[in-house]
């Protein structure tokens, strides 16, 4: 084969995503980065990690009202959070709905790159000095309900998977971990999916879904004695 046709094959097989995969880069973003690890893997490197729920969306950066300090600065109540745009490897803003609540590895911009604001394009940015950035090469985001946690949180889960499939964690005990009385294999313990406890709960939905005509309706007035 001509070192022609060797080079077209080539863009061909990268236009079809049919590239390595056991390689690090980012498959889903147009930056190109090394894959850092799980949440509990870049926690350590981390200037602020935070509990907190989004209150704005300001172009690429979301707003958001802090409800815990889990480790790092203490004093503030409220941070913007720079998200992708450009080639910056950050997640899309989308992906963080207003009212969504999340716990986030952050990190503080200490420091502007050159060209980094666009007076065309204002509320796009890099972002600004003393506030913070959110990379998409690890696990620095999970996503919080109730008073728990889930996301890419524990090694040995799969590379760019956000969502997995896992138990919800508590973030009492992920607290617990980052200021260091807890283990990671407790965590990997409370994560883990129980298979049985797994098809209980999809046989029990199934059942009901057969059960329909025998259920009453909320809005049925009920009958009198």
């Amino acid at each position: 084969m001509s070192i022609h046709l060797i080079a077209v094959a080539a863009l061909l097989w990268a236009h079809l995503g049919l590239a390595d995969e056991s390689t690090n880069e980012n498959p889903i973003a147009a930056c190109s980065c090394l894959w850092q690890g799980s949440f509990t893997e870049v926690a350590n490197d981390a200037d602020l990690i935070m509990l907190g729920a989004v209150t704005e969306h300001r172009g690429n950066a979301a707003d958001f009202a802090i409800e815990e300090i889990l480790l790092g600065p203490d004093w503030h109540t409220n941070v913007r959070v720079w998200l992708k745009a450009r080639d910056y490897c950050r997640p899309d803003i989308e992906n963080f709905p207003v009212g969504s609540r999340w716990v986030l590895a952050l990190q503080h911009i200490d420091k502007l790159p050159q060209n980094a604001f666009d007076p065309s394009t204002p509320n796009i940015s890099y972002g600004r000095l003393d506030d913070w950035v959110l990379s998409s090469c690890g696990g620095y985001f999970l996503q919080a309900h109730g008073g728990t946690v889930s996301g890419n949180l524990i090694p040995g889960t799969p590379r760019w998977d956000f969502d997995p499939d896992m138990n919800p964690v508590l973030i009492d005990l992920l607290r617990s971990h980052l200021l260091g009385n807890v283990g990671v294999e407790t965590l990997k313990n409370a994560a883990q999916e129980d298979p049985e406890a797994r098809a209980l709960m999809l046989n029990t939905r199934s059942f009901l879904r057969g059960q329909d005509t025998l259920l009453i309706e909320d809005s049925e007035p009920s009958t009198p004695p």
